[in-house]
């Protein structure tokens, strides 16, 4: 059976994600946040409340997962290392990371201007980039709660036009990847609905 492991499973894009992959599918779930215990019980879930920088309960949450869903905010970079750092120390292969759009100057009026708070997601994603892991670095526009799964996926490279994602959306992207991990493995996609 398939277990995937959400790191930063307490906030909102984690939850999201948590709930369509129980609703859905069959996976075994791995949620890790540091207030996981505030998190509904479930015969498919194993709760652990952990830092990621507690590199023994990361290894541990990683240790079986098919696929690791990062959803973070802070110090990107440096949370990055960590997870690489567990993942291969057990072998494990498939990330999905959360990053943002604009983190390459992509968006209209940008220019190729990076704006300062962006920087370091775009340090975590070069970082990402760098690994021989199997990563997909998703750079969605603003979440909001829109009940649609709708939504467009824009290469590295590309202008992005449009700002708005729905965590069902993301979510959803997240369950496609999970039932088939070979799914924009190496890929580097701006998310958004319009």
């Amino acid at each position: 059976m398939m277990t995937v492991t959400i790191i930063g499973a307490t906030g909102s894009l984690g939850r999201m994600t948590s709930q369509v992959l129980l609703e859905e599918t069959d996976a075994n779930l791995v949620l890790l946040s540091r207030r996981a215990d505030s998190l509904k019980d479930h015969p498919r879930v194993k709760k652990m409340a952990a830092s990621v920088y507690d590199q023994v309960a990361l290894e541990e949450a990683v240790e079986e997962a098919d696929l690791v869903f990062v959803a973070l905010s802070g110090d990107l970079p440096s949370m990055v290392k960590e997870i690489i750092k567990a993942m291969k120390a057990k072998g494990r292969k498939r990330i999905v990371f959360i990053s943002s759009y604009g983190i390459y100057g992509e968006l209209p009026g940008q220019d190729g201007r990076v704006d300062p708070i962006l920087e370091s997601y775009r340090q975590a994603t070069d970082i990402l980039e760098g690994t021989d892991l199997e990563f997909t670095i998703l750079r969605p526009g603003w979440f909001d709660n829109a009940q649609t799964r709708a939504r467009q996926l824009i290469p590295k490279g590309e202008v992005i036009h449009g700002h708005s994602i729905s965590r069902l959306a993301l979510a959803d992207l997240v369950k496609e990847m999970s039932l088939d991990t070979s799914k924009y493995v190496r890929g580097n996609l701006g998310i958004i609905r319009e």
